[in-house]
């Protein structure tokens, strides 16, 4: 599981999410007063595949077993919204067909935990309902006669730890993310002891715990312990037939490489991924990612001979992004803006302005126009023709981005500020400053005829008078 490059589109947490709303489902965290039914016959015979009449009377169980296996198919189509739509409605219709303290319950909030959180990245949601299923195991497993019962027990404490870490890790809880993905290990190594688990499943989840503890260790400050589950991580995927995935591996190694101020080793680990990446996806938007990353850690190296490789990445991200992304997407505009800083700092000003003043247009339509992106666009390219003594042209420049600055920061900003000194600064240049007298009577001289009425006006006054 990705947690530090997400995939999704995430929003805040917030306790209730729009799946969860009284509006949309009731509430599924408390006991079974209120029936599920009333929310359940306000569903569209759309919503249900059945006729309006006939799904009021279908009995409970087979709701469960119509939503549950629609949420199946939700998610086997990337229907991820609808997915946890129908899993919200299998926890109240599971509550109410085998009570609360059921194995079945506590794996419909497991499931549905599970899904907040890889296909939302709600990091609030999942802990809750993780906690609600961990809640109910003890006494599931207390319960449990048979040894498959058992087994469906510690195959559902597994999924709790690992989602309860994941989770943790979105929000900052290190200390209990480590915690959940260490207890995930020794579930792991019981389950496959006791047949619960195959080998290509247990490589499958000692992967993702590996994974996370690699990134809980890293925001530790742990970069020793950080790398060598990522080495866990790299075996488990060579050991499972499967190098394709090892690019996500490779850029967490040069991260935390990075981190320790090795950028030979770190730019070693990203070229690393880049070979896996242009061999198994070369068109894909990971390569264009990667591309991109290679460029900023060898832009950023002393040795002046890293700067044409630089050069070459930036280029080789750009068009990938543009033919996998096109040249509206905001990772298309970041790295170009990061070319650009590239160009300054190489001597090529004159390049780095024509393709920011390119880019404004787009950025305007993406961005808007009152967007710091704009606004810091208007910078750079002002900040250039500074440099190279354009002295009106920049002042014109620089009044534009403190305009939008002083409208989406406030006038006391540190940004606003700076903006104010260098257009104060290029205002006292002659040549500017008789600019401004120009302006200034020619909009003086306006004014004046604006408001003197002309001799045919004064008549046609007189003669009303």
């Amino acid at each position: 599981m990705d947690y530090d490059h997400t995939m999704t589109k995430t929003r805040p947490d917030s306790s209730e999410s729009p799946a969860e709303s009284p509006e949309s489902i009731g509430n599924t965290n408390r006991g079974v007063n209120a029936s599920p039914s009333c929310y359940y016959d306000s569903l569209s015979p759309s919503q249900t595949g059945y006729a309006k009449k006939e799904f009021i009377m279908m009995a409970p169980e087979e709701k469960l077993k119509h939503f549950d296996s629609r949420a199946q198919a939700f998610e086997d189509n990337l229907e991820f919204d609808a997915c946890i739509q129908d899993l919200v409605r299998c926890v109240a219709l599971t509550r109410l067909v085998y009570g609360d303290g059921h194995l079945k319950l506590a794996q419909a909030h497991a499931r549905l935990a599970k899904a907040y959180f890889q296909f939302k990245g709600w990091g609030l949601q999942a802990q809750e309902h993780s906690a609600l299923a961990r809640e109910l195991l003890p006494f599931c497993s207390s319960i449990s006669s048979c040894r498959g019962e058992k087994l469906d027990v510690l195959q559902c404490v597994l999924n709790v730890h690992i989602t309860q870490g994941g989770a943790s890790l979105l929000k900052a809880n290190l200390e209990e993310a480590e915690s959940s993905f260490l207890e995930a290990e020794q579930v792991i190594e019981e389950l496959h002891q006791q047949g619960g688990i195959n080998q290509e499943e247990k490589m499958k989840t000692e992967l993702e715990i590996s994974t996370g503890l690699s990134r809980v260790y890293r925001r530790q400050n742990r970069p020793e312990e950080a790398l060598s589950q990522c080495q866990k991580s790299l075996q488990g995927l060579k050991d499972c037939g499967k190098p394709e995935k090892t690019c996500l591996v490779y850029r967490d190694m040069a991260a935390i490489e990075e981190g320790k101020g090795h950028l030979d080793r770190a730019i070693e680990h990203l070229s690393k991924a880049h070979a896996v990446a242009m061999s198994h996806s070369p068109k894909e938007l990971e390569g264009a990612q990667i591309s991109h990353s290679l460029a900023l850690i060898l832009s950023a190296a002393a040795e002046p001979h890293h700067n044409d490789s630089a050069g070459h990445y930036f280029e080789q991200s750009l068009s990938a992004y543009k033919n996998s992304a096109g040249t509206q997407d905001p990772a298309f505009l970041t790295t170009q803006d990061d070319f650009c800083r590239f160009l300054l700092l190489s001597g090529q000003q004159e390049r780095c302005v024509e393709i920011q003043r390119a880019s404004l247009a787009t950025k305007r339509s993406t961005f808007g126009d009152l967007s710091a992106e704009v606004a810091d666009t208007l910078q750079l390219i002002g900040s250039v023709e500074m440099s190279e003594g354009r002295v009106t042209q920049a002042h014109r420049t620089m009044t534009k981005c403190l305009k939008i600055q002083s409208l989406l920061y406030s006038p006391q900003h540190k940004k606003t500020k700076a903006t104010q000194k260098a257009v104060d600064m290029l205002a006292r240049a002659p040549e500017v400053a008789e600019r401004q007298q120009r302006h200034g009577r020619r909009k003086s001289k306006r004014h004046t005829l604006s408001v003197v009425p002309s001799a045919g006006n004064d008549g046609n006054l007189m003669s009303d008078s």
